[in-house]
This record gives C-alpha cells, sequence and structure tokens, in this order.
C-alpha cells in the first residue's frame, strides 16, 4: 500500500480545494493553522477547522496520528494534520506545547523568518542558534510527540535544533540552496544535520524557491531530489508543496509581517510584485500531484522510492514522531 501526503499547504480552504484533494489522490495533507496568531486567535481556526470536518465529513477527517492517513485512505478522505509556521500560540507559555498537542497540533516552526523566543530566522543578520527557552521547548515537544519544524529557521539554529532534538526534526517546505539559492533554501551541512539524525526534509514547489520561479519545469525539480537523494538518502525526504491556492495577495503580507512592523517586507519577492507567484504549470493545484510520480520516475527512481518520496517517507516519520516519546 503506498499513500500520498503533502506536508505542507497553506490554501485559501474550501469545498472546491477538499474536492481537488480527493481527485489528486491526496491521502494526508499538513495545512498550516498559525502564522503569527496568538493562543486564542489559533484556536478561532481550529473551530473553522471543526466546521469544516463537520460541513465535508465524506471529503476530509482530522488528523491526529499516522493510522488516520491508513483510515482515510481506505474510507475516501483526506486527512488533516495541523502546524505552526511560528511559535506565537505557545506565546512564552511552555506548558501550552502539551495543550496544543492535545489539541491536535502536529508540527511547530521554532521561528518564522525573524528571531524568536526559541530560534533565529532565516532572515536575520546574526544566527545566534537555539535560546536557553527554545533548548526547553524542544525538550518538551520531544516528550509530547510535537514535531520541531525548522523550514524558516537559520542555518545554525537548525544544525543546533537538530543536533539538541532527542527524537528527528523536519524541515517541511524547502528546496536545495544549492540547486536555487533562494535565502530560505537550506544548504548541504543543514540538511546533512536533519537527515543525520533521522529527521525529514518536503520539497516545495513555492515559485520563490524553485530554479526560475514559474517557469521550473517538473524535470529540473525532479533531478534536485534525485540530487537530494544520491546525497543523503531517499528515505529522508518528501513533498511539502507550500501551496496557498486561492489566497488573496494581502495574506502574503500577514505572512511576512505579521503584527511586527509597519512597512511591507517583500522577502523573496519582488518589490513591484509582491504578490503569490503563479505556481509551475505542472503543479497548478492538488489535481496535479500525480504530475510528480511521472517526472521522479523519469529521472530514475524506482517504484519503492517513488512511494517514499510521496507519502511513505512522511507516512514512516508520523508513525515513530506524533506520540509521547517511548
Amino acid at each position: 500500500m503506498t499513500y500520498r501526503i503533502d506536508n505542507l499547504q497553506y490554501a485559501n480552504w474550501s469545498e472546491k480545494i477538499f474536492r481537488q484533494m480527493r481527485e489528486g489522490g491526496l491521502d494526508a495533507v499538513h495545512v498550516t493553522i498559525a502564522y503569527h496568531e496568538t493562543f486564542r486567535e489559533t484556536v478561532l481556526n481550529l473551530e473553522q477547522w471543526n466546521r469544516w470536518f463537520e460541513q465535508y465529513p465524506d471529503l476530509i477527517m482530522k488528523g491526529r496520528w499516522a493510522g488516520d492517513v491508513r483510515t482515510a485512505h481506505e474510507s475516501g478522505r483526506t486527512a488533516i494534520f495541523f502546524g505552526f509556521q511560528n511559535p506565537s500560540p505557545i506565546e512564552d507559555d511552555i506548558g501550552l506545547v502539551e495543550i496544543w498537542h492535545d489539541l491536535g497540533a502536529r508540527f511547530m516552526q521554532l521561528t518564522y523568518n525573524n528571531q524568536s523566543l526559541l530560534a533565529t530566522g532565516c532572515y536575520e543578520a546574526e544566527d545566534a542558534g537555539i535560546t536557553r527557552m527554545g533548548k526547553q521547548v524542544i525538550k518538551e515537544m520531544n516528550r509530547v510527540g510535537l514535531v520541531v519544524d525548522m523550514s524558516h529557521s537559520a542555518d545554525r539554529s537548525t544544525i543546533e535544533a537538530a543536533d539538541i532534538s532527542e527524537r528527528p526534526i523536519a524541515i517541511t517546505h524547502a528546496n536545495l540552496h544549492s540547486w536555487q539559492s533562494a535565502l530560505r533554501n537550506k544548504r548541504d551541512d543543514v540538511v546533512r544535520a536533519v537527515t543525520e539524525n533521522g529527521g525529514m526534509m518536503g520539497f516545495s514547489m513555492y515559485p520563490h524557491h524553485l530554479k526560475n520561479k514559474s517557469d521550473c519545469t517538473l524535470q529540473s525539480f525532479c533531478e534536485m531530489i534525485a540530487m537530494a537523494a544520491e546525497r543523503f538518502g531517499p528515505t529522508h525526504f518528501g513533498i511539502g508543496s507550500d501551496l496557498c491556492q486561492d489566497q488573496p495577495d494581502s495574506v502574503v503580507e500577514w505572512m511576512r509581517v505579521g503584527r511586527w512592523s509597519k512597512e511591507i517586507d517583500y522577502g523573496e519577492g519582488s518589490a513591484s510584485a509582491p504578490g503569490f507567484p503563479d505556481q509551475p504549470e505542472w503543479f497548478r493545484d492538488n489535481r496535479d500531484f500525480g504530475n510528480l510520480e511521472d517526472g521522479l520516475r523519469k529521472v530514475g527512481f524506482d517504484e519503492a522510492e517513488v512511494a517514499g518520496i510521496l507519502g511513505d517517507n512522511w507516512l514512516r516519520f508520523y508513525d515513530e514522531n506524533f506520540g509521547p516519546a517511548p
């Protein structure tokens, strides 16, 4: 049995998108429910998801454990797993780590692009590494089964997190810096630290992270995955598309700025085009997930490796890391 898992999306959710997930055969999707939200604001996002689970029980279901991916597959639905792209939902309270795991959160980035209470984001000039609080929060995340995600973190912080954490960590959505030198893409020493400690990395189809951006070809993308598999082993990789389908451009401002600045931070985008770039033609939405299967085969992956990258590797990671520490 093989599974299809996209381990990061932030779409403007709707029945249309839920149906497209089913058309693309997605058994599970890890969705962002917080960028800069406080605890209470994130709870409101949970309430909205509960309404969607009630409205569309034939399309989606809440995911808590790896077994829910299998249940979703068998029942023709998509399991939805929750995560944060910023530690803001725990505010400055380590006790909220366990509360959030109880509420269903399974991934938490220690930073977005800026310095946080826990670690340094990739846009800061100086990377001070994991903070005193960060070390304690990682320990607590390990204990309860909330996965450390370093997708937007700086290099030293990511390497330290991989070494400090007693359980494998994740980079849910990024690509190789050696393939495309976007600030958010990961250098080999960072990827090595994560994978040597048993961690996972999901490859992103967000155009600013792609070679030639929206014009990136499927072959080039899959050749990058092959490069990563050759260097670090194919079992450590999956997909984290970072699909932001149907989002208004105003959402980019919230993602990058939150409430920390009065100015617009365009990040890796162009100041003259601050909105969402067009997706590459081979991955417009969830219905195109199968194109990855064809592309991976064409660059030389065997069937087991293709199945691993499209979902089985993430499922194994879920099995081992979503529950309390043994």
